[in-house]
């Protein structure tokens, strides 16, 4: 069985080696890679039978090397790393081992290979980094003034974001329309992407809003949204596209 080690400190990458032999000495250790971009280029043009890896290496964090080549290869991650990335590899049945390396924890990690590995389908590695993603949070509530009162409008009760002169407004189901201290670009990325779209430069619309949809060109939608608004509201042409797929979640 051929293998890597992809860590950055020599002497941890050379005791790892030396506890592999001692479990299994047919077991060849074929490269040891201390960054992340050693080890894109020795993916990119080799193979081996089972990866060895740390998570922080001298150039970055190792899960950035499954964004740049094509991982075909079962990996047992060696880490300091938190219990919420080890979950995320339990839930992928990935292995992994704590530092400093247990012996026996090792022999059990490679038998877990030659049992499981050698013969089922590969970790889905894209899961794992979406897994490890921390959970965006979305703006829930907006403050805003209403004379000599001020309201906490929740998002869920907003129908719609718009641009209209030089300021930016909102308008509630309920038909009330207030002013926002946000561009619409600061919106978007602020807003639930599963409720909100933003349909054109003027307008971000939540989904209940839609009331009907009406072809215009191949190109081009007219919204009827509700409350209704007092021009026309068209899907532009360069939104079309994901606007389609937004819809049909």
């Amino acid at each position: 069985m051929d293998i890597i080690i992809i860590e950055d400190e020599e002497l941890a990458a050379d005791n790892l080696e030396k506890i592999i032999h001692s479990i299994d000495e047919n077991i060849r250790v074929i490269a040891k890679l201390e960054s992340v971009r050693s080890a894109v280029k020795w993916l990119s043009q080799s193979v081996c039978d089972l990866i060895f890896m740390d998570i922080q290496l001298s150039d970055g964090n190792s899960f950035s090397i499954f964004e740049q080549v094509e991982v075909k290869t079962p990996v047992i991650f060696t880490t300091a790393y938190d219990q919420f990335a080890i979950k995320a590899f339990k839930h992928i049945s990935i292995d992994y081992l704590l530092k400093p390396i247990n012996s026996e924890e090792l022999r059990l990690s490679i038998q877990k290979y030659k049992d499981y590995y050698q013969n089922a389908q590969l970790p889905d590695f894209k899961k794992l980094l979406e897994s490890l993603k921390p959970n965006k949070e979305y703006k829930e509530r907006f403050l805003v003034n209403a004379g000599q009162k001020v309201h906490s409008v929740k998002a869920s009760e907003i129908a719609y974001f718009y641009a209209q002169e030089k300021g930016v407004f909102f308008c509630t189901f309920a038909n009330k329309h207030f002013d926002v201290d946000y561009t619409l670009e600061q919106l978007e990325n602020s807003l639930d992407p599963k409720i909100f779209f933003r349909i054109n430069r003027q307008f971000i619309v939540n989904f209940e809003a839609i009331e009907n949809m009406h072809t215009v060109s191949k190109s081009r939608l007219l919204l009827e949204l509700k409350p209704k608004y007092e021009i026309e509201v068209i899907v532009s042409f360069g939104n079309m596209h994901q606007f389609k797929i937004w819809l049909n979640r």
